[in-house]
């Protein structure tokens, strides 16, 4: 990547953005914070539950924290985020100028926004008198006549957690209605007041709460009161990528992995846009993890780019070690639909027994078998071939229509005979002898049955003469020579270049030569 290109870039600068942005500065790694402006704690006056910073202002620790993350190198910049995109090296943020900036990681950390119910005089009082958390704020109203206002059926875990603070607690269920009479019991067992007219209006002063006024007129005295807003995570400029997410009885949240990746390879997430009951120091814990997983992915990656550096290292590295090293590496190596030229080709041919020769991570396999054909799936990757078979069991495809085998390609001793063998894209930057894998895949042709190789035939526009310096790109008509087939046994039906279109690492539209060939055995 080139010298524009960040390390890192943070979106969200509260305590979980922040903590990450700490490990990264002091990891060397060169980072960019973006600051929303708008912590979910800001409507605070002050911070509990916080170990050696208890009473202090969210702001005051939030300054505190910019500062030294400041002193680490990293950038802090005021901006909106319109959207984060993932290309195949790198990820690109959009601000809402138009702008943009490329980094080889993105750690989400905009938390979520707290939606309150439409009611007079609630909203205005949040933070002060309205609390959401007792272990933030109960100490402080501790014995007052508290009020807990339930939104959701969500929020009775709530209603019971506040009579630990005090002996006179009364619950209004007006918004959700009746509640669960087992519930209801226990809450009255231990002296709890239900109110069931709903509430019209939160009166008091100076943002304190002095009274709940229910639709009967009645004014109910209490000195603070306790809801459950609607969580709903931050994190909107991610919804084109479709990442996986998690379903919980707060709403749906993204989902990551023990490091923090989400279902994109190069975007992770921490604090409360991923747990949203997290309190500050759980969100400072997780934001310091997230930032020294993400060092440690980069780590890796620097370690192999100095490789590639170095000419011929990677010739140096056995096959089977080094795409081993690559899948294990990443959470998800190729996007998971099937190559579109096989797909075309194979479309009109009568299903058989197929042999999908570098299967990767199995979209090929698994379409072949959907389609009707008994496929074998055979890649050198062991990592490789767990996830292509756990996607194939996800996908509803039976094991014995679509099976996986880790073994190298060159040395596979099955004797079954396929009725189509399908190698795409069998490319690697290490010595992989790639003709007598696909000479020894050809002898498993049946009679009549077919071999498709569908490759590079051009390097892409954007690459270097750096990065292409060891590899042959093959046209169709060098592919059928090179692998010199017996011409008396075998018939030429496809060879020719398709050309597709991609995106460029930096997002700019490109386009892809592929080389298509395919020979029939005779029958």
């Amino acid at each position: 990547m080139d010298a524009e290109t960040w390390d890192a870039i943070v979106i969200g600068a509260g305590a979980a953005g922040l903590s990450a942005a700490q490990m990264l500065g002091r990891a060397r790694r060169r980072t960019l914070v973006i600051d929303g402006g708008a912590p979910r704690n800001r409507f605070a006056a002050h911070m509990h539950g916080v170990l050696g910073h208890d009473g202090m202002t969210p702001d005051a620790l939030l300054a505190r924290g910019r500062g030294e993350v400041e002193a680490y190198g990293v950038e802090v910049r005021s901006a909106a985020v319109e959207r984060v995109d993932e290309h195949a090296d790198h990820a690109v943020v959009t601000f809402a100028d138009g702008r943009n900036e490329t980094a080889r990681a993105v750690i989400v950390a905009t938390g979520v926004a707290d939606d309150l119910p439409d009611i007079p005089g609630l909203a205005e009082r949040w933070g002060a008198g309205v609390l959401h958390c007792p272990y933030c704020h109960g100490w402080e109203v501790r014995g007052r006549t508290l009020g807990v206002l339930l939104t959701s059926d969500h929020g009775l875990h709530q209603a019971q957690l506040i009579r630990q603070w005090s002996d006179d607690v009364i619950v209004f269920t007006g918004i959700v209605g009746p509640i669960d009479p087992g519930i209801e019991r226990r809450l009255r067992g231990r002296g709890v007041k239900i109110v069931a007219e709903p509430v019209v209006e939160v009166v008091g002063e100076a943002g304190e709460v002095t009274g709940v006024r229910v639709n009967d007129d009645r004014m109910i005295a209490v000195g603070a009161l306790f809801t459950a807003a609607t969580l709903r995570p931050l994190d909107g400029f991610l919804a084109h990528l479709e990442l996986e997410r998690s379903e919980t009885p707060a709403g749906s949240f993204l989902a990551v992995d023990a490091a923090g990746r989400t279902s994109a390879r190069r975007i992770y997430a921490a604090g409360n846009v991923v747990a949203p009951m997290a309190n500050v120091p759980v969100s400072m814990g997780a934001g310091s993890m997230v930032g020294a997983s993400v060092n440690a992915a980069l780590v890796e990656q620097d370690t192999d780019a100095a490789l590639r550096e170095r000419h011929g290292e990677w010739h140096t590295v056995a096959p089977a070690e080094y795409w081993e090293h690559r899948y294990a590496d990443a959470e998800r190596m190729w996007s998971g639909r099937p190559n579109p030229t096989l797909v075309d080709v194979v479309t009109s041919l009568t299903p058989g027994r197929a042999l999908d020769l570098g299967c990767g991570e199995g979209a090929d396999t698994i379409w072949l078998a959907r389609q009707g054909w008994d496929a074998v799936g055979l890649d050198i990757s062991p990592t490789a071939v767990r996830r292509a078979s756990s996607a194939a069991a996800a996908s509803g495809v039976a094991g014995d229509r679509a099976r996986f085998v880790a073994h190298d390609l060159a040395e596979w001793d099955d004797e079954a005979a396929y009725d189509l063998v399908t190698a795409s894209f069998l490319h690697s930057p290490v010595a992989l002898d790639r003709t007598a894998a696909l000479r020894r895949a050809a002898a498993r042709v049946a009679p009549g049955g077919r071999l498709l190789i569908v490759s590079h035939a051009a390097p892409p526009p954007w690459a270097t003469a750096e990065h292409v310096r060891d590899h042959v790109f093959l046209g169709p008509a060098d592919e059928v020579a090179e692998l010199s087939l017996d011409p008396a046994e075998w018939t030429v039906e496809l060879a020719e270049v398709r050309s597709r279109q991609a995106s460029a690492p930096d997002g700019r539209p490109a386009h892809l030569d592929d080389g298509v060939v395919m020979m029939r055995r005779s029958p």
